[in-house]
């Protein structure tokens, strides 16, 4: 088989690309559909994207294990430089200040800061000495690595993404050995802390949005309404969902956003169970690679840094899903790969280049895990 299959071919990771492509085509499909049979609309430029990021991410792959080190720091201050020119001269949407323009492109920096978080902290474990790592005083520079981009995210205010960027950095943390107790106690405080955070630190309508994920039914034509929505767009799909373009949820303009954070849900009235199970079954099979890649390293950077950057797919697509099935407050977390939006398909799209990278770096040395190119 391998004198048919060319090698640069064979050797591409397609357990994941596989999947990859697949959601891409699937999503638009479900974004023609949420245009009402409108191609231009949103799914043109949903792969218009996805190409220009795909490509990036080759280049990313192609990079040295040196290199991303030498990069790492300097990119994640350039990305906090950017999040914090958000709070100068950034645009307004939606009521936060999320956006910067630079010329025809519009960017959202705290995005970018996902993946650079974990760069950052994969780097700085990765060469902190083994018996440093559990001890407060080596905590302390991982801690203003994490906590530094998420206190001018939230001032835009962004809680969502606050959230993924804790997230990955916690699962380095994790990973890297951090004692379980400190993690334990951390949960401790954030529950205790979690009335004061919820009405001091919260907007009102984050607050809002709280009380209608805890009882959603409370008012279903008013804050309640998108989930409420939601849930009957998912749940009258049935198995095998309405057909394409068939949707009445978001067609008749009942379901808010039916492109962007409640694409999901689109997708489950027109292609029911069966469009779920493929949905999730392939994003199932990318996180597994990311995952294998991760545990096949052996350097600890590597090890750290393909971890992370699984962890940030996850988080989107987790949240999204149980944020349009009602189990998590509206947050406004796209769905990866399917959801319309240039800046979330640039942050997924880094990952899996970064990923990428790694399962070459494993590939060229697979007993050490180590590249010097």
């Amino acid at each position: 088989m391998s004198s048919i299959v060319p090698a640069p071919v064979a050797r591409q990771p397609w357990m994941m690309l596989f999947p990859l492509f697949a959601l891409i085509g699937f999503g638009a499909l479900v974004l023609t559909s949420a245009a009402a049979g409108n191609f231009d609309a949103y799914a043109q430029s949903h792969l218009i994207r996805f190409a220009v990021f795909f490509v990036m991410a080759v280049v990313v792959s192609r990079f040295g294990r040196n290199m991303v080190g030498l990069l790492a720091y300097p990119a994640y201050v350039a990305t906090l430089l950017l999040v914090i020119a958000v709070e100068i001269v950034g645009q307004v949407g939606g009521g936060s200040q999320r956006w910067l323009e630079l010329g025809p492109i519009r960017i959202q920096p705290s995005e970018i800061m996902k993946p650079a978080v974990v760069l950052a902290l994969a780097q700085y474990y990765g060469s902190l000495p083994v018996g440093m790592v559990p001890t407060w005083r080596a905590l302390m520079p991982a801690a203003a690595i994490i906590l530094l981009p998420i206190a001018f995210v939230l001032l835009q205010p962004d809680l969502g993404t606050s959230l993924a960027i804790a997230f990955g950095g916690f699962v380095v943390l994790f990973l890297a050995g951090l004692p379980v107790r400190w993690f334990v106690l951390s949960g401790v405080a954030a529950i205790a802390l979690a009335p004061v955070a919820f009405f001091v630190g919260l907007q009102d309508y984050q607050q809002k949005r709280v009380l209608t994920f805890l009882d959603p039914e409370n008012d279903p034509l008013g804050d309640g309404y998108q989930i409420t929505q939601s849930k009957i767009a998912i749940g009258s799909g049935g198995m095998f969902g309405k057909g394409f373009n068939e949707g009445s949820q978001s067609h008749l303009n009942y379901l808010p956003e039916p492109h962007t954070d409640f694409v999901f849900a689109t997708m489950a009235e027109e292609w029911g169970f069966a469009g779920g199970l493929f949905t999730i079954g392939a994003f199932g099979l990318i996180l597994l690679w990311g995952l294998k890649t991760a545990k096949a390293s052996t350097d600890r950077f590597a090890k750290l840094l393909a971890a992370g950057m699984t962890a940030t797919i996850f988080f989107y697509v987790a949240i999204n899903l149980l944020m349009v099935m009602g189990f998590a407050p509206v947050v406004g977390i796209p769905l990866p790969f399917i959801s319309h939006g240039g800046s979330s398909m640039m942050t997924n799209m880094i990952c899996i280049g970064v990923l990428m990278m790694i399962h070459r770096w494993n590939r060229k040395s697979p007993r050490t895990g180590l590249i010097h190119s």
